[in-house]
């Protein structure tokens, strides 16, 4: 009878393939609803790594350009009013706006500084916007992605206990791959959860990190043409 057993638990695929093979339809979907949330989950983060290497490289470059001396309308005149880079973007929003603000006599429009201030406030958060797209998937995935494995295990126990009870056999062979399905389902629910909490919290701050940096910049550059203005 144990020979039996040995023999039939030895003959049993448990392997990935193998138990989501043999998994219900409810696992089956819990589990494809899983893995498509990890790879979604997956192109977000190496999406994110490549746009905030990106930013921060643009970032760096045009910080040398703005503070190398060269006058600010040359280098506007370089990059033109819809630049390529998100601190370009920034500064060509507070450039447009200085312009406009000129009456034809060479005077300026009263409030000048407020709106110059505003247009590069907008021009910051769509840059903010840009940057944290994609983040509340992440955090979606990582909340929820435990409790929808957690629903695919509970089912496919309950399925096993089932099967127990119309064979009226409790051994390990009719128990075990149902519950080895069943805890298959947590651990995907765990392998999405767990790298989308560790890169949204790494990202968020990233991004803080980035905006804050532009808006230091839109105080920094409000100040020159202040000076500008008073004098």
């Amino acid at each position: 009878m144990e020979a039996g057993t040995l023999a039939l638990a030895s003959e049993i695929d448990f392997s990935f393939w193998g138990l989501f093979m043999r998994a219900t339809l409810t696992v089956k979907l819990v589990m494809l609803l899983l893995m498509v949330a990890s790879v979604w989950a997956w192109a977000i983060i190496i999406e994110k790594f490549v746009s905030y290497r990106r930013a921060r490289r643009e970032a760096t470059r045009f910080d040398r350009a703005f503070w190398s001396g060269e006058p600010l309308d040359e280098l506007f005149e370089q990059l033109g009013p819809e630049p390529s880079g998100r601190s370009e973007r920034v500064f060509a929003a507070g450039m447009m706006e200085w312009r406009r603000s000129h009456r034809e006599d060479g005077g300026l429009i009263a409030n000048a500084q407020s709106r110059i201030d505003r247009s590069m406030d907008v021009a910051i958060q769509k840059e903010a916007d840009q940057l944290q797209r994609g983040l509340p998937v992440l955090a979606t995935v990582g909340s929820t992605a435990p409790f929808i494995g957690l629903f695919g295990t509970v089912f496919g126990i309950m399925h096993s206990f089932i099967q127990i009870a119309e064979q009226q056999n409790t051994s390990l062979v009719v128990v075990a791959p149902g519950i080895a399905e069943a805890l298959l389902a947590t651990g995907l629910g765990l392998l999405a959860a767990i790298p989308a909490v560790v890169f949204y919290n790494k990202f968020s701050a990233d991004a803080d990190r980035i905006v804050g940096n532009y808006e230091a910049f839109a105080d920094e550059f409000a100040t020159i043409l202040s000076r500008q203005l008073d004098s």
